[in-house]
């Protein structure tokens, strides 16, 4: 599968789908990088589950291992210590940044590759089911201030990607079930029969078999390589990827990030569908459709009582799609259209709308 760019360094990148491809990923890669080197960045998680060692099969090569894993290492301090490990390995222009790990490791590598020398090329290997449905694809990269998510950022495209399913089968049942919720995102914007696979194929899902995870990871690339193709830099139609992030980013930031990016993204995707209700855009049954296979995975559709609403809307005046101090919102007509209005997938919602959403989910 490949995917066209216009108006970027790499216009097209291929993106190789698989199930125990990792160990031959080095090789793929120093053969289409023969002139750079090669600069790993990962963390203490995919080092622990043997998946570094898989790539580099006792090969040498300079790598950097972010600690702590996760959400609380996405800041400026780690892409400047990305950067200047690459500096102390006298690493220049000629050099790829190779990405494996979950959806934070994508984001600090990418964003160091952006910086680095006014730009090298990335390429990802995402270990999660969340960074190989929806982060490790697009070409988003960045880290996180003290106040928002990804207030610091490039968009980046990565040389290639290379998504083995069978890497998932080390990750923990949370971090696993948290990230299917982008692949259901991906239904429920532009999809409805792949919604509905999803809805019928959840054993197989839970029991991670590798030829339903394959068709996941086909979809999502389909999915949302179309969407980025048509708007590869977030000016109107790619902003449906952000469908239940606007409450769902405020959620997993007013936790400290103890909530995982899935989980937040579930409660904000069904606040979405109660506002789509309250507009008389969707009928109360799609939502119960949609809680339903929440439920079924095992993720969160309430927000935590001890998270206030007056603090989540605080939150959202930090949103990226904030207009006047006030974001915007992705919603549905219906399962697989998201909803278009005036030219815009993104449309504003009363904050009053917002807060009563947020009081009954609390």
């Amino acid at each position: 599968m490949r995917i066209k760019v216009p108006g970027t360094p790499e216009t097209e990148y291929g993106i190789v789908i698989g199930s125990g491809i990792l160990p031959s990923a080095w090789a793929q890669i120093k053969a289409a990088h023969a002139q750079f080197n090669r600069f790993v960045v990962t963390d203490e998680r995919v080092v622990a589950a043997g998946h570094l060692n898989a790539l580099l099969g006792g090969r040498p090569a300079p790598y950097f291992t972010i600690t702590p894993a996760g959400e609380i290492s996405k800041t400026i301090d780690t892409a400047v210590a990305i950067i200047e490990a690459m500096e102390k390995a006298y690493l220049g222009r000629d050099t790829v940044v190779i990405a494996l790990g979950g959806g934070t490791v994508g984001d600090i590598a990418g964003f160091a590759a952006a910086i680095f020398k006014r730009g090298v090329p990335v390429v990802q290997i995402p270990t999660t089911t969340l960074a190989q449905a929806d982060s490790a694809i697009g070409g988003k990269t960045g880290v996180d201030s003290s106040v928002s998510k990804n207030a610091f950022g490039a968009f980046w495209h990565p040389a290639a990607v290379y998504i083995d399913v069978a890497v998932v089968a080390t990750l923990d049942d949370r971090q696993y079930r948290s990230g299917l919720v982008e692949s259901i995102k991906h239904g429920l914007i532009a999809d409805a029969g792949y919604f509905e696979f999803i809805e019928n194929h959840i054993d197989e899902i839970l029991a991670r078999d590798p030829e339903t995870l394959m068709t996941l990871a086909r979809n999502n690339c389909r999915i949302k390589g179309g969407v980025v193709e048509e708007d590869p830099f977030e000016k109107n139609k790619r902003r449906i990827l952000n469908y239940g992030h606007t409450v769902g980013h405020a959620v997993e930031a007013a936790s400290n990030y103890e909530m995982l990016h899935g989980e937040a993204v579930a409660i904000g995707i069904i606040a979405a569908g109660r506002i789509e209700t309250e507009l008389g855009l969707s009928k109360p049954s799609q939502l119960d459709r949609i809680r339903a296979v929440f439920e079924r995975l095992g993720v969160p559709t309430r927000i935590p009582a001890d998270m206030p609403p007056e603090k989540l809307l605080d939150l959202m005046r930090h949103d990226k799609k904030a207009v006047d101090q006030w974001p915007k919102f992705v919603l549905l007509d219906r399962i697989g259209q998201a909803h278009y209005e005036a030219g815009q997938y993104a449309v504003r919602v009363s904050r009053d709308l917002v807060e009563r959403t947020l009081r009954q989910l609390t």
